[in-house]
């Protein structure tokens, strides 16, 4: 059974950083393309950030360009997202998904559809950032 496990969220100041990590289980994850998510209380979800499964390129929401880094470990069939100068903009809860088995992801599709296609979902991780 296919599953994604978030985690490595938790309280920040502004200005500070945090790691987040997605832990695959059930398929090899480099065969997927894998986004980052977020949705903040009273908003609508919105994508952050996409790691392709062909040939690994990436692409960024125009909010976080320049401060958060999406990578993927396919030893540890796990995705990261770094984040770094952190904003209170940014709290929210962050998950991770799954984009459809094909041989060309689309990451600006699932990214700024804030998921369309995205078959498998974490249950996500907190991020607040407050001083």
């Amino acid at each position: 059974q296919s599953q994604l496990v978030e985690s490595g969220g938790g309280l920040v100041q502004p200005g500070g950083s945090l790691t987040l990590s997605c832990a695959a289980s059930g398929f090899t994850l480099d065969h997927y393309a894998i986004g980052w998510f977020r949705q903040a209380p009273g908003k609508e979800r919105e994508g952050v950030s996409c790691i392709s499964n062909s040939d690994g390129s990436t692409y960024y929401t125009d909010s976080v360009k320049g401060r958060f880094t999406i990578s993927r470990d396919n030893a540890k069939n796990t995705v990261y997202l770094q984040m770094n100068s952190l904003k209170p903009e940014d709290t929210a809860v962050y998950y991770c998904a799954r984009g459809p088995l094909t041989s060309y992801s689309n990451c600006y599709l699932y990214t700024e559809s804030s998921g369309y296609g995205m078959d498998y979902w974490g249950k996500g991780t907190l991020v607040t950032v407050s001083s």
